[in-house]
């Protein structure tokens, strides 16, 4: 079986659902190698617990947890299986790598996860499951967390960290006007993660302009150093300029396979 890809992907807000922008068309042309894996293993910054928790429902619900939306964002589903027995896959191996870990089949997906699984497996075949994030989880605990889940690609399941490059929402604006200080962020970003400095990215507080503007709290950075942390050396990153939504939102992602070199821009 051939080692399975690796996604960090900028959620954006709710609206990403029903407006694809730029990265939508982005997402749906690397799909393909997603879909060919086994199962989507996504950790979202929206599902915090105490330890790791993988959601293990047969079908898990698609929940909507966010508010002042129009309402037809209300009324979508993503209806991609779960997958139980790959959920105690998953659990064995982070407790094998000395994290406490355990299946919840209770959870849903939260729109971290099925927002942009709709762009990127937009027919909802392949079983999508989810990683929550604990809450004491620091950046040098992300990275570590996807260098443990790596060996799971060479098991066929892909991996994605949820969240967005810049997530500034006091700063949140309704005018296209986009600030200057988040696209520095982000391309600074670009810079590290193409040139695999997944040292600099960890101390991204000490080293990126402007980082405690862009994030000032981290949770939505995490899943780029958990999506980072995952990738081998033999991995081209590809960035997905995803470009600039609400002023604030960085839409930038990146993804991490063997062949991406031949992804589109």
């Amino acid at each position: 079986m051939s080692r399975a890809p690796v996604l960090f992907v900028s959620h954006g807000s709710p609206m990403f659902a029903v407006e694809p922008g730029r990265l939508g068309p982005l997402l749906a042309a690397v799909g393909p190698r997603f879909s060919a894996a086994r199962a989507v293993l996504v950790v979202s910054p929206h599902w915090r617990s105490a330890g790791f928790e993988i959601t293990a429902a047969p079908a898990p619900a698609t929940i909507h947890d966010f508010g002042g939306f129009p309402d037809a964002l209300y009324r979508l589903s993503y209806d991609a299986p779960g997958a139980p027995d790959i959920a105690d896959e998953v659990a064995v191996h982070l407790r094998a790598a000395g994290l406490e870990a355990r299946p919840n089949p209770r959870q849903g997906r939260d729109h971290g996860a099925w927002v942009p699984m709709r762009h990127l497996l937009p027919e909802a075949s392949t079983p999508v499951l989810q990683l929550s994030m604990p809450h004491a989880l620091d950046p040098a605990g992300a990275h570590a967390l996807g260098r443990a889940l790596a060996p799971l690609r060479g098991a066929g399941i892909a991996l994605v960290g949820s969240g967005s490059l810049t997530h500034n929402l006091f700063e949140f604006r309704r005018t296209p006007a986009d600030a200057g200080y988040a696209q520095a962020f982000a391309d600074w970003a670009r810079e590290a993660v193409l040139s695999r400095d997944d040292a600099a990215l960890v101390d991204y507080l000490a080293r990126a302009p402007h980082a405690r503007r862009a994030h000032p709290t981290d949770e939505h950075y995490l899943p780029l150093l958990v999506a980072a942390g995952a990738a081998r050396p033999d991995d081209v990153p590809t960035h997905l300029e995803g470009g600039m939504t609400h002023g604030v939102l960085s839409m930038d992602s990146y993804l991490w396979d063997a062949t991406a070199a031949d992804t589109p821009r």
